[in-house]
């Protein structure tokens, strides 16, 4: 259960640092409350959802959207998770050329070409790849993050804070309350679709307890990602892939070893993008899954040419908003059940009472 939730959320943008970077350290002090926010937000709306799954008995999205929002809002929200699968498929491969042209010294279009064949070897073999990435790498990368993010952030003497101040600078005071709604949205929509198909494989408590215990690790990361990148300002703004930069900072072994799993992690997760929509497509127009599999990757590859930080700060984004209504659904409806069952129980024990 903790690892559906990680493995969902825990992509290339994540282990890569660039949304950390988007969402909160670019507003400096003010992205700390960010982070914390998200810690509270990706555990509450985690137990929420797993309330809610179990008692709907439900064990797809689908279904779950259906009744928190009924048929119409349903298919718009299906539609929108759609579109971002396949942008995400590019934005994965140009994360690929990113780590080729950066940090290998290789040429991007050289990155972005292995990633495509390696997702389309491995979605050609089967989807074995996709389930067993989630039970041998998340673990991996997790510790890995935690071992690098924690020494930067507790062993690196901190930057200037007037030269910190200059490069995080932002005009309106709540825009990091803002970033951080709308990365809990995006990645929590995402991670509905794969926490949902758990209420089938545990209990009510335990299904509920892991999701909360998967958020509270997600804020703990982004958290000490937050502070491991703050220590390298200004300079981690000109990376692409700044957590590589912070790796680099250790050790030139850390670089390489950090470097490979987060190549691995860009290719599962692309792997991971790329057989959603060529289900979803494959069966929508009623094609052979391998061509229609061929036609999305290769669709695919010519928004991958732009660079990773802009996909991730304009797609992203653009997709929290509707991952916004999600969010706002989970927390009414959980939020709505969870009082009733606490007003329910207090009535009937004052009823015992008297």
């Amino acid at each position: 259960m903790v690892w559906g939730y990680l493995g969902a959320v825990i992509g290339a943008g994540f282990a890569s640092g660039q949304e950390i970077m988007q969402f909160f350290v670019r507003y400096g002090d003010a992205g700390a409350m960010g982070a914390l926010f998200s810690l509270v937000l990706f555990a509450l709306c985690g137990g929420f959802l797993m309330h809610l799954a179990h008692r709907h008995k439900v064990s797809n999205y689908q279904d779950l959207l259906l009744i928190m929002g009924g048929s119409s809002i349903s298919r718009v929200i299906d539609l929108g998770l759609a579109c971002f699968l396949f942008l995400g498929i590019s934005t994965m491969l140009s994360a690929s050329g990113a780590v080729f042209h950066e940090h290998l010294h290789l040429p991007k279009n050289l990155g972005i070409a292995t990633a495509y064949l390696a997702v389309l070897i491995a979605l050609l073999a089967g989807k074995k790849g996709l389930v067993y990435s989630y039970n041998i790498l998340v673990p991996i990368k997790i510790v890995l993050l935690l071992i690098i993010s924690a020494y930067a952030a507790f062993h690196v003497p901190p930057v200037n804070p007037a030269v910190m101040t200059a490069f995080v600078h932002t005009p309106m005071k709540l825009d990091w309350l803002l970033a951080a709604f709308l990365y809990v949205a995006y990645n929590f929509a995402l991670a509905m679709v794969v926490l949902v198909e758990y209420q089938s494989l545990t209990t009510p408590k335990k299904g509920i307890i892991g999701a909360v215990y998967g958020g509270l690790l997600l804020g703990i990361l982004i958290i000490m990602m937050f502070l491991a990148l703050n220590r390298y300002l200004p300079v981690v703004f000109h990376y692409q892939v700044p957590m590589l930069f912070v790796a680099g900072q250790l050790s030139p072994a850390a670089k390489l070893v950090y470097s490979l799993v987060l190549w691995v992690g860009i290719i599962t997760t692309a792997i991971a993008n790329a057989y959603g929509i060529t289900q979803r497509v494959a069966h929508l127009i009623g094609i052979r899954y391998n061509l229609c599999l061929l036609c999305c990757l290769t669709l695919a590859v010519p928004v991958a040419t732009q660079s990773f930080s802009s996909l991730v700060g304009h797609i992203y984004p653009a997709f929290g908003v509707l991952g916004l209504s999600i969010l706002a659904m989970v927390l009414y409806w959980g939020g709505k059940d969870i009082i009733g069952e606490i007003y329910y129980n207090i009535k009937n024990f004052r009823h015992r009472e008297c």
